[in-house]
């Protein structure tokens, strides 16, 4: 809430990215930017990876957006997120509504 009160809707993706990591340091969040996310098939290890925005306290995976409205695929991103880490919550989170928009979702 407090980077979309102090910045409000109208930016890209990467200006709430960092804002957020900002805000996470201040508030002594533990994080990961950007991490890779190991996909397996079969058990075996898939060359592509996916890049979470933030992984907070080693269980929380965060997604952000910036556009005008969330739809299925942003959440089944976020799925897919949770999937590859076996983590079982994750947020997404659109800055780019006027209003905050965040959905919680568990695998």
């Amino acid at each position: 809430m407090e980077v979309h009160n102090e910045l409000g809707p109208g930016f890209l993706e990467a200006i709430y990215q960092e804002a957020m990591e900002l805000e996470f340091k201040h508030q002594n969040i533990p994080y990961e930017r950007e991490k890779p996310l190991n996909v397996y098939y079969k058990g075996s290890l898939l060359d592509k990876k996916y890049i979470s925005d933030f992984i907070c306290y080693d269980k929380l995976v965060i997604e952000l957006k910036a556009l005008s409205e969330l739809n299925s695929e942003h959440e089944s991103q976020l799925i897919n997120y949770l999937k590859a880490t076996k983590l079982r919550v994750g947020i997404l989170i659109n800055f780019g509504a006027q209003s905050l928009e965040y959905k919680r979702m568990i695998l």
